[in-house]
């Protein structure tokens, strides 16, 4: 709906006005924006994405800036979040969430890395560069490998290569749909999870068990 605007300035305006009633909240976080590019109109969650051509999606970055405010000039690329009238943004869903194989939901992303690269990753340089605060990682796989666990993406691409500075947010539940069925082996999920440099993991029941597995391989030199 956003994108039929075709208008980058309009989008900043409404992530600003989005700011404010997220403030008005208490909360100083929004889960936005979702720069999936969607490649499959079978995909449930095309709505959520602005366009199935990445520099329409790149364009609508702009959001970020709404959210967050304009990143003052010398500091491009670092996260800044611009007073009390604003609020951290996260881009998501890190990466490739758009390109599931026959648009099926949280599933496998079959693309070699010059198509991931091009059509999936742009909008995130974009992103960094506006200053987003947070990215999100993807519930699906690139060539079988869970995302949540996926270090190259997270830590060796997004951290050290686009020297992101933010930090990293599972999503719901994320870290236990690492293994099929979800949750089969905690223990290893929470390792494979942190050690792929997910910075904060969202554990919205078993916290206890979370805490207790992570805690024990740190403890023991696991992670």
């Amino acid at each position: 709906m956003l994108l039929s605007s075709r208008d980058p300035m309009l989008i900043k305006r409404i992530g600003e006005a989005t700011a404010l009633e997220v403030r008005a909240t208490g909360i100083p976080y929004a889960f936005a924006p979702c720069i999936a590019v969607c490649r499959d109109p079978r995909w449930g969650r095309c709505y959520e994405s602005y366009s199935e051509d990445p520099k329409v999606v790149q364009s609508m970055t702009t959001l970020i800036s709404g959210l967050q405010g304009d990143v003052p000039a010398g500091s491009e690329g670092r996260p800044y979040v611009g007073g009390s009238k604003k609020v951290a943004a996260c881009a998501k869903h890190y990466v490739g969430d758009g390109g599931t194989f026959m648009g099926i939901n949280e599933n496998n992303t079959v693309i070699d890395a010059h198509g991931l690269m091009t059509i999936h990753m742009p909008a995130y340089y974009n992103s960094i560069i506006r200053g987003v605060s947070t990215v999100m990682t993807s519930y699906s796989s690139w060539n079988g490998k869970k995302m949540h666990a996926n270090h190259f993406l997270v830590t060796d691409f997004l951290k050290n290569k686009l020297k992101f500075r933010g930090f990293v947010i599972s999503d719901w539940q994320g870290i236990d749909r690492i293994t099929s069925p979800p949750g089969v082996n905690y223990s290893y999920s929470v390792e494979a999870g942190v050690g792929a440099g997910i910075d904060m993991i969202m554990v919205p029941y078993a916290y206890t068990e979370f805490i207790d597995d992570l805690t024990y391989q740190v403890k023991n030199n696991i992670i």
